[in-house]
């Protein structure tokens, strides 16, 4: 069986995608907080939203990149 191999530099750049995708969830959050004049213990008892949230935004950054990839593929093939 062939083993795979993630590279350190990918491993890298996707934790960097998570947590990109859970600072802007936790930014929603402080938002949604202030907006809604709510109390500020909000911010930690609605963090299992955040983190939910927040890998609802990683899998949808998932579509563009993949889109991308699969573009400088085919154009890759034509040289």
């Amino acid at each position: 069986m062939k083993d795979i191999v993630i590279s350190a530099r990918r491993i890298r750049r996707e934790g960097l995608f998570a947590a990109a995708a859970f600072i802007v969830a936790f930014a929603a959050n402080i938002y949604a907080v202030i907006h809604f004049e709510r109390p500020w213990i909000e911010i930690l008892s609605q963090l299992g939203y955040v983190v939910v949230m927040a890998a609802m935004i990683y899998i949808l950054l998932w579509i563009p990149r993949l889109l991308v990839a699969l573009v400088l593929r085919i154009l890759r093939r034509r040289r």
